[in-house]
């Protein structure tokens, strides 16, 4: 960037202006349809732009966080953009067996739900990335940066082995980037994270993020009802009902609680 402008994110288009041979400055940032960020009350990380599509690397082994599947959807339903959730290592068959049950939720949601071996066959992801410019985010240790490998031999991303003792996986991918796959299909690996911050959604969006909650927004008994525990609260009584399940309005409190923990920009 020239000067201090404004940051670019990975998969902007941009105009450049070249300098020396091979070099060049960007000189302006064109019109995004979408942008990917995380962020929490002090600053904010880009993480990609103008995707079509999130695609929510999970596995068995470590553990994930389904917390934080939670809110990879709710900031891809805040930019409108396609979700797929995959599930990697199903070599390992009875732990992923176990974490099919947690995701089966999902699915009834209407996410798409893949489960598939990065180190064994990635064939079953490619109709899914098909003319999409997708991006692959999920925690470190989760497979990104071998399904990348698969699908792109020539990426050859950095990997590394878990920790058992500690249930988690260690940080190779240190910066987002772009894939050409096909001449219509770009992929976006970004750098593992333990943690979303939403602190960019407002209250309002954040709860339309819950595709399931769309019917009863709106039909609480207050107005600024924050579904957090205020009484005649629709959601509330969808989900004693059964309407709703009870583990998603307790990941929309959980997370609606951590907007207002800290001061807002």
């Amino acid at each position: 960037m020239r000067g201090k402008k404004g940051g670019a994110a990975c998969g902007d288009q941009v105009l450049i202006q070249p300098t020396t041979p091979g070099q060049g400055v960007i000189e302006n940032i064109l019109p995004r349809t979408t942008l990917l960020y995380r962020s929490d009350a002090f600053r904010e990380k880009l993480i990609a732009a103008n995707v079509t599509q999130i695609v929510i690397v999970v596995a068995a082994v470590p553990s994930f966080s389904e917390e934080l599947v939670n809110r990879c959807l709710a900031a891809a339903e805040s930019q409108r953009i396609k979700a797929l959730i995959v599930l990697n290592k199903a070599d390992l068959a009875e732990p992923t067996r176990t974490a099919a049950a947690t995701l089966l939720l999902y699915r009834e949601l209407g996410y798409p739900l893949l489960q598939l071996s990065a180190k064994a066959d990635v064939t079953p992801l490619l109709p899914y990335l098909q003319g999409q410019l997708s991006v692959l985010v999920g925690q470190s240790g989760m497979g990104k940066s071998t399904l990348i490998n698969a699908l792109i031999p020539a990426a050859q991303r950095a990997t590394a082995e878990i920790s058992v003792a500690l249930d988690t996986g260690r940080h190779t991918t240190t910066h987002a980037r772009l894939y050409h796959l096909d001449q219509s299909s770009r992929l976006i690996d970004s750098p593992g994270m333990q943690e979303f911050g939403l602190h960019h959604i407002d209250e309002a969006d954040l709860a339309w993020g819950f595709v399931e909650f769309h019917p009863y927004l709106g039909q609480c008994r207050f107005s600024n009802c924050r579904h957090t525990g205020e009484p005649g609260c629709a959601l509330a009584q969808a989900a004693e009902e059964g309407r709703i399940n009870v583990r998603r309005l307790g990941f929309y409190r959980k997370l609606a609680a951590s907007l207002g923990a800290a001061p807002r920009k």
